[in-house]
């Protein structure tokens, strides 16, 4: 029969040795923290990111800043809008109401010599593509009113615009504004638009180019694109307002043959 003394003898036997365990803990190996990444490596993705970042603001999706009071109350001085680039890109074209921006060379203003020099005028580019400079001073944002063979008339005895014999009601004008304080009775050639600023009495838009040459149609072939939403400042996140306003405008050319 086992003693006591037996059964702790046994017990002893059946642990390691205490050097044994402190081998084993002096083998862990803590692990290590990860290398930083290289300058050159930082540097490299931070160009790779620029360069993805330029190619979709310059065919995809642009921010865009707002320069002037033009289009206020929809659009303010210092807005950061978003442009789709690609809203007609595949058959479809601006239509009554649409916010867009477009480049004005040859309709609004004409063409100049820039003073600016090369690496001035990249950097000031790259940086207004990406909403972090005013844009160039070709580019202008207005509402389209009139389209291709529309008849655009101000005004009726209740001092609104006429489409194709269509009075337009429009909500999104400065307060304060008449729709304009130019007459002008207009058919828009086809291929082209009549854009108005939505702070009429603060803009320069498509009747202060009335008798020149173009007679301030916009190609559409200069739009950019359309403005989809309004990304700053946070507080007015959404779309532009009133582009419902022209829905019931009679198809171009029923009012004028």
């Amino acid at each position: 029969m086992d003693t006591e003394a037996q059964h702790m003898e046994r017990d002893r036997s059946s642990c390691p040795p205490d050097g044994a365990e402190e081998g084993s803990r002096s083998t862990h190996v803590p692990d290590r923290p990860a290398a930083p990444m290289s300058w050159g490596r930082t540097v490299f993705w931070g160009m790779l990111c620029t360069v993805a970042l330029l190619l979709f603001s310059t065919f995809v999706l642009q921010p865009f800043l707002i320069p002037s009071g033009s289009m206020q109350p929809t659009l303010r001085v210092g807005d950061r809008v978003l442009v789709n680039k690609l809203a007609y890109r595949f058959g479809s074209e601006p239509g009554r109401g649409d916010v867009v921006v477009f480049d004005g060379t040859g309709s609004f203003i004409q063409e100049t010599e820039s003073d600016e020099d090369a690496i001035g005028a990249l950097l000031r580019g790259a940086a207004a593509s990406l909403g972090l400079a005013e844009p160039a001073g070709s580019d202008f944002v207005k509402r389209v009113v009139g389209v291709g063979g529309d008849r655009v008339v101000c005004c009726d005895k209740r001092g609104r615009l006429e489409v194709n014999g269509t009075p337009v009601d429009e909500p999104y004008l400065h307060p304060g504004d008449r729709p304009s304080d130019v007459a002008f009775d207009i058919v828009v050639p086809d291929g082209t638009l009549w854009v108005m600023g939505d702070h009429r009495s603060n803009s320069r838009d498509s009747r202060d180019h009335l008798g020149q040459p173009g007679g301030g149609m916009v190609p559409v072939e200069r739009v950019i694109g359309r403005v989809d939403w309004l990304g700053w400042p946070l507080g007015r996140l959404g779309s532009p307002e009133g582009t419902d306003a022209f829905t019931g405008i009679r198809p171009s050319g029923a009012d004028h043959g």
